[in-house]
C-alpha cells in the first residue's frame, strides 16, 4: 500500500508547501485523507488521473482540510466525469459545509449549482464506518472548541494507517497507534504551544510509547521545517511516497 503525500503544510502554506492532503493507493482503492485546496493541483501533477478517486475521508472541517473539494466537483462536472459516485465522509456537518462551500465558490446566485453524483457518509466518534469497503475507526482529537475533530484509524487489505487530524497532544495516541503499520502525526511547532497542535517537545517525550511501525511528522510550520535534518524523525514532504 502507498501513501502519497499531496501536501504536508500548515494552514499558511509554510515553506511553500502545499495544504493538507493524503492519498492513499491500494490495489483496487484510491483515498484521500483530508482535501486542501492544492489537492486536485498536486495530484495531476503526479500524473494520477483524479478518475481513479473512490472517497475523501475528512478528519476536521477546516478549510485547509477539506477546502479543495469543490475543485474535485468542477473537475468531474466539466472535464472528467466519473465512473461511479464520490464517497465524502466526515464529522457532523459534513454535508452542509461541503455544499455551502461548492455554492459560495461556484453557484450562480439563488439557484444552488447541482455537485456531481456524490455519496455523504457521517463519521461519529468511537462508531467504526466501513466507507467503500474501507474500515474507518474514528476518535475524537482536541482540536477545537465548538465542532468536532477526529483522528483516523484506517484498515484495509491487512494494513493499518493512523492519522492524528490537526490535534494537540492526546493520549488516545498511545492506544491508537499500538501496532500500526504507519502514524502519519501532526507536528506544528518545535517549542511554541500556540492552539491546538502537537509540538516537537511533547511528542519526543512521548516517542517511546508509541508502538507503531512508522511514524512520519506532517502538518509542519516553520518553527519544524527550520530543523529538518536535525531531528532524528522522519518528516513529510510534498511528492513524498511512502510504502508501508
Amino acid at each position: 500500500m502507498k501513501l502519497h503525500i499531496l501536501g504536508c503544510g500548515d494552514a499558511f502554506g509554510s515553506g511553500g508547501r502545499n495544504q493538507s492532503g493524503y492519498l492513499v493507493e491500494a490495489s483496487d482503492r484510491m483515498f484521500l485523507l483530508d482535501c486542501g485546496p492544492t489537492s486536485l493541483l498536486a495530484m495531476k501533477r503526479a500524473g494520477i488521473d483524479p478518475r481513479r478517486l473512490d472517497a475523501i475521508i475528512l478528519s476536521h472541517l477546516h478549510g485547509d482540510h477539506f477546502g479543495g473539494i469543490p475543485f474535485f466537483f468542477i473537475e468531474f462536472l466539466y472535464q472528467q466525469p466519473k465512473d461511479k459516485p464520490l464517497t465524502i465522509a466526515g464529522p457532523p456537518g459534513t454535508e452542509t459545509k461541503v455544499r455551502q462551500l461548492f455554492q459560495l465558490m461556484y453557484g450562480n446566485g439563488n439557484n444552488d449549482k447541482e455537485i456531481p453524483p456524490t455519496c455523504f457518509e457521517t463519521l461519529y466518534p468511537g462508531q467504526p464506518a466501513l466507507i467503500d469497503g474501507i474500515e474507518i475507526h474514528p476518535f475524537p482529537v482536541p482540536h477545537q472548541t465548538h465542532e468536532i475533530s477526529l483522528g483516523l484509524k484506517v484498515v484495509y487489505e491487512g494494513k493499518k494507517l493512523l492519522f492524528s487530524g490537526d490535534s494537540a497532544w492526546t493520549e488516545s495516541f498511545v492506544d491508537q497507534a499500538r501496532g500500526v503499520d504507519l502514524f502519519l502525526c501532526e507536528c506544528s511547532f518545535y517549542d511554541e504551544q500556540p492552539g491546538m497542535h502537537i509540538n516537537y517537545q511533547v511528542l519526543r517525550a512521548n516517542l517511546s510509547r508509541l508502538e507503531c511501525k512508522q511514524l512520519v511528522l506532517t502538518h509542519l510550520g516553520e518553527q519544524m521545517l527550520a530543523r529538518h535534518g536535525e531531528l532524528p524523525l522522519k518528516f513529510a514532504m510534498d511528492g513524498l511516497v511512502v510504502e508501508f
